[in-house]
């Protein structure tokens, strides 16, 4: 599901003219229907998520990202710590260019797609720690 139809879909359950949420928010008329293309910012989607109190990934693909309940592992300060350096350390070759430019489809990723890109590879790495939490320190981490 596109990211305007999930839009659309909470509007409509709370009987709501995207016009409507676009004045609310403080948005330019037609802004979310540029959603449609992918053109929109991250902060704008963190201002829609939290309008209906959703996660922006619930926004971009419709779904939480609940994880099975034997990798449900708590995060500590130390592994947000690691995300959080790991995400930086990324992004910071990205922006940089540092192992050449990144691009989709022969065109450079521009400014507000690439912050799109670090929140999704966040959730990913949150994820993925708490997989891996599971996986290599399995009695450690039982409930």
């Amino acid at each position: 599901m596109a990211t305007y139809d999930v839009i659309s879909e909470l509007c409509k359950n709370r009987n709501l003219a995207i016009t409507a949420l676009e004045r609310e928010l403080g948005f330019g008329r037609g802004s979310i229907g540029k959603l449609r293309t992918g053109n929109t910012t991250l902060e704008r989607l963190q201002k829609i998520a939290d309008y209906f109190g959703v996660t922006v990934n619930y926004l971009t693909t419709g779904q939480e990202n609940v994880l099975p309940k034997e990798t449900s592992s708590e995060l500590n300060t130390k592994d947000k710590k690691d995300i959080a350096k790991d995400l930086e350390s990324i992004m910071d070759k990205l922006n940089s260019q540092e192992s050449g430019p990144a691009s989709f489809d022969g065109n450079d990723i521009p400014e507000d797609d690439r912050e799109l890109f670090a929140a999704q590879l966040e959730a990913m790495l949150t994820r993925l720690k708490k997989i891996n939490k599971e996986l290599y320190n399995p009695n450690k981490n039982k409930k």
